[in-house]
């Protein structure tokens, strides 16, 4: 990760294609097209990729989130549990609705504790909101379990999460609705974009019409589309698709030189007493696009933070200190910094942050080193790299 690293001829061919017809918009302009629909080829690329019925690009990972939620019947005053650890568009996509995000602890897994999201269900409850954060998942089967005994709307996002699998489904594939992510530092790129997966069709209508402001999408004129219900515009471009297009058929490619990059550095830090790795649930298979490794304690793992800083090992976090990915830092979050108004159900619904604490999630993520797994370095690079890790890691043991 990221696709970015690996640009090539596939990519520009791909994206030549489509200024060489001129027509930039996925939808319309039949006749100018010469038989190029590079969101359509993408959709189904993707499709036989997650092993899904259905899938609707959008713009973003963020954009993703909320139609999926949407589509699903997630709006006004409605409770969705997501977990400490992710990053802000998750909370954002489900403010974006007038619905509660609710927070709650993460495990050893770094995503979310099954036995915490079923503590925090509420008649207000609709959905659950699974992160596979840093290319790794959750107990599936067990947040399954919850959601389908107290009916509730399973969304899974699988933005970090492409390549991965969990009981030989694609993650992102395992839920009533999955969400993933294109952007610029993603394990394949539209430069911006992202998909819905589903295998509900009635949920795959809406998201196709409500990304596109409603739009039915019947027949060959635009003109004489009717709109079944309101909508918003979170199209994606033919440019973008075709990145993505060449991107997917290289999938396999990245996930090969991940897991060659992850294997060596895992298998170095893996001798030293006191290093620890993610739990990765039974059945699971990691997208390889980050290593993940706990220190003995909070202490120790600052300490290898700011040596890897110092030292050269760039693209490694210790995500405690982080106002992106953890709910430490969420000042705007808890104080709701908005532009806009926000209604008096969503302030009262978030007033628990106020006093909320997360000793659990601290305990992870305090320890927690997690290190970018790029595409770009050669073996020898990465052994290197490998030797460097452990030579700083032994100095703070």
């Amino acid at each position: 990760m990221p696709g970015f690293e690996l640009f090539s001829d596939l990519e520009r061919k791909e994206v030549n294609d489509v200024l060489e017809n001129g027509v930039l918009m996925r939808y319309g302009f039949d006749g100018m097209r010469n038989g190029h629909w590079k969101a359509k080829e993408l959709e189904t690329e993707l499709a036989k990729t997650f092993q899904s019925n259905y899938v609707q690009l959008v713009s973003s990972g963020t954009a993703a989130v909320s139609v999926a939620l949407a589509s699903a019947g997630v709006g006004a005053g409605d409770e969705v549990i997501m977990p400490t650890f992710t990053f802000v568009a998750s909370f954002e996509a489900i403010m974006m609705l007038g619905a509660i995000p609710i927070m709650v602890d993460i495990d050893d897994t770094l995503t979310l504790d099954p036995k915490a999201v079923d503590a925090a269900i509420t008649p207000k409850t609709k959905a659950v909101m699974v992160v596979q954060m840093c290319g790794s998942m959750a107990d599936m089967d067990t947040l399954r379990t919850v959601c389908q005994t107290h009916n509730l709307i399973f969304i899974e996002d699988a933005c970090q999460a492409i390549g991965g699998s969990y009981k030989g489904k694609p993650l992102g594939s395992i839920a009533d609705l999955g969400c993933f992510s294109f952007d610029f530092v993603k394990t394949i790129t539209c430069g911006e974009g992202g998909a819905v997966v589903t295998n509900n069709k009635d949920y795959y209508i809406k998201a196709d019409h409500y990304s596109d402001h409603g739009h039915d999408h019947i027949g060959n004129d635009r003109g004489a589309e009717t709109h079944p219900f309101l909508g918003y515009n979170f199209r994606i471009s033919e440019l973008h698709a075709a990145v993505g297009l060449a991107q997917v058929r290289r999938l396999p490619e990245f996930i090969k030189i991940q897991k060659r990059n992850y294997t060596i550095l895992r298998n170095a830090l893996a001798k030293l007493p006191g290093v620890t790795f993610r739990t990765v649930p039974e059945g699971g298979e990691e997208s390889y696009a980050f290593l993940n490794f706990f220190m003995p304690n909070a202490v120790s793992g600052q300490k290898v933070a700011e040596a890897f800083k110092a030292n050269g090992v760039d693209v490694c976090w210790n995500y405690y200190h982080n106002n992106w990915h953890y709910i430490r830092k969420w000042d705007h979050l808890k104080e709701l910094k908005s532009l806009f108004p926000i209604s008096k159900e969503v302030k009262d619904g978030l007033e628990y942050l106020k006093t909320k604490s997360y000793e659990q999630s601290d305990h992870w993520i305090a320890r927690n080193i997690s290190c970018l797994i790029k595409l770009s370095w050669t073996e020898d690079e990465v052994r290197e790299r490998a030797e460097k890790m452990v030579m700083l890691v032994k100095a703070v043991l």
